[in-house]
């Protein structure tokens, strides 16, 4: 794959300009407004509310093609726009140039051999490949609506969102290919099937092949701030996944000041963002927050989590960003850190779940920089934060990101006091912030219950300081967090009733000193299964459930009970069996 994109690029004499990170700065200022519409003082102030939302925006038009317009003039190198590597010796860089060169034959793939229009839903399941940055950006070109999946999706779970977001177009690698087509057939909104793979497939089209074969140029369409761009499926605490839509307004303008303030960005840094793709965080971390500042994406595509690996490519490349979940912290400080000497690092990030005080003081004896957590949601982005510059409360998520206005408020929606433990919620006025998400999608009732009087509710409880700063008590419903994976109880209880020994389960978080909290299932056992060996049978519920959903949401504990708590509702009773856990330890 890498030698066809290589080729593609020298038949086609795109060539890496060496120009400067100094030249780009001093152009930037010189030719932004006749390049874009738009300048950044429009775009922070429309991101801080200060300006209205145009009525058209395009993140791939109205920035990428400015950065790519802003290299044609420079002279001198400078940071490519994507750096990718695997450890095993490939590489490539990608300037803003060639990412525009590339994506608009992607965007042509997309629109020809793959017949997907404007408006029509694709899911994307694609571990850290060149190939899902340049579908994210030919989505966004051709108005295809990119809808991003973990590599960890069993066939159920694919199945389930075909058919729960009527994608007509599904795009993945070898690995899940079988998969898909065990399911194919059930899902009638299927229209095409593009295969990320040196190998061809019977029913697939090669993603490669099409590259090599396609335009050059394509006209990327033009798109209102309001309309739909991204679906993202999110555990919520009954039923499967929800959708979380999001505009081209809402993902691009409303993560500006994210990733100028929070990522402190600028065209010199090279950001490396380890979130699967198939999360916000890879969307907010490695894609719009950098580019908007000019920032290269650095990416390493580890198969899985190694903290050797990770210590060892900050001391060998010049990452100067770091953004990574608490669990990644957790595990990185039990390394003797003074053996290894970053390269450049000089900014690191967290999020996706609370950071442990003990993890933040360790990190910083040991490398002395200062981890700057983030707190924010699918549905709205970042919402708090550790502002650099700012003083950091270890334990607490910051203070409120602009342009938000955070609140502790009661069950009345009234704001409490300092010290007061409530909801945490974002205050809106006349309108809906436009960093928000649109809706869930095909479910009104939901999304009008994210609302309580002129609050959004974030779902989480806390408190705020006296001095503004906000600090996480827990989830207000079930939601179990583990590893930055948001993960809800109701799936896994419904991948064990499936096993014939389960008669009945209720799962709920529990304490982990690396994870934070992991899924712990409470399980009563049909009569038959009860004489067998309880050790093995955990290690077959865990390996079916599994089977039957997402790996990463098997219950890692696993506890036999003669009955559950008898209660109205499973709510009720997750409640009663959380508290019980959390209290015993």
């Amino acid at each position: 794959r890498l030698k066809r994109i290589t080729r593609i690029l020298l038949e086609f004499k795109v060539l890496r300009s060496p120009w400067s990170i100094q030249t780009l700065s001093r152009l930037f200022h010189q030719y932004h407004k006749t390049f874009a519409p738009l300048n950044f003082s429009d775009y922070e102030a429309i991101s801080r509310c200060e300006q209205e939302l145009p009525e058209y925006f395009n993140f791939a038009s109205d920035v990428l093609d400015k950065w790519s317009q802003i290299e044609k003039e420079r002279k001198e190198p400078s940071n490519p726009a994507l750096w990718w590597i695997n450890g095993k010796g490939d590489e490539i860089k990608w300037s803003f140039e060639e990412l525009g060169f590339l994506s608009q034959k992607v965007a042509n793939v997309l629109s020809g051999p793959c017949s997907l229009q404007r408006g029509d839903r694709v899911l994307v399941i694609l571990p850290r490949l060149p190939e899902w940055w340049l579908l994210y950006v030919a989505c966004m070109q051709t108005g295809v609506i990119i809808i991003p999946g973990t590599t960890q999706l069993t066939a159920e779970d694919i199945c389930y969102r075909l058919l729960a977001s009527k994608a007509k177009g599904i795009i993945t690698t070898d690995v899940l290919a079988p998969a898909v087509d065990s399911v194919a057939s059930k899902c009638q909104f299927l229209k095409t099937k593009l295969i990320v793979s040196e190998s061809s497939r019977a029913e697939w089209l090669n993603f490669s092949d099409l590259l090599k074969a396609a335009p050059a140029v394509h006209n990327c369409v033009k798109t209102k701030s309001q309309d739909p761009m991204a679906i993202y499926f999110t555990s919520g605490t009954t039923g499967y996944p929800k959708m979380v839509e999001h505009s081209y307004g809402s993902f691009g303008l409303g993560v500006f000041l994210c990733g100028r303030y929070w990522m402190n960005l600028t065209p010199s840094d090279i950001m490396w963002n380890m979130s699967d793709t198939a999360w916000v965080k890879a969307a907010i971390g490695s894609v719009f927050g950098p580019w908007f500042q000019g920032t290269c994406v650095f990416v390493h595509a580890m198969p899985q989590f190694d903290p050797g690996a990770l210590l060892n490519t900050l001391c060998r490349y010049p990452v100067t960003t770091l953004c990574s979940t608490p669990t990644a912290y957790r595990t990185l400080v039990q390394h003797d850190l003074t053996r290894y000497a970053f390269k450049k690092l000089k900014h690191c990030l967290s999020g996706g779940e609370p950071l442990n005080p003990e993890v933040m003081a360790q990190w910083k004896s040991q490398t002395g920089l200062t981890i700057y957590e983030g707190y924010g949601q699918t549905e709205t982005g970042m919402v708090c934060a550790n502002m650099k510059g700012m003083k950091v409360k270890p334990g607490s998520l910051g203070k409120a990101a602009p342009p938000y206005n955070v609140q502790i408020i009661d069950e009345n929606g009234n704001v409490l006091p300092p010290g007061k433990e409530g909801d945490i919620a974002i205050k809106m006025d006349a309108r809906r912030p436009f960093a928000f998400f649109t809706r869930y999608v095909d479910d009104p009732e939901r999304t009008a219950s994210t609302v309580r009087g002129n609050f959004y509710i974030s779902g989480d409880r806390g408190s705020m300081d006296a001095d503004g700063y906000i600090w996480f008590m827990g989830r207000s419903d079930d939601v179990i967090i583990s590893s930055g994976y948001r993960i809800g109880p109701f799936e896994i209880e419904s991948a064990l009733i499936q096993h014939p020994a389960v008669t009945e389960s209720a799962v709920v978080s529990s304490p982990d000193p690396l994870r934070g909290e992991v899924v712990k299932a409470f399980v009563v056992l049909s009569p038959s299964f009860k004489s067998q060996d309880p050790k093995k049978l955990v290690c077959e519920l865990q390996v079916h459930v599994k089977k039957v959903t997402a790996p990463y949401k098997y219950p890692r504990k696993i506890e036999f009970v003669q009955q559950l708590p008898k209660t109205v509702t499973g709510k009720i009773r997750r409640n009663e069996l959380r508290n019980k856990e959390w209290g015993q330890n």
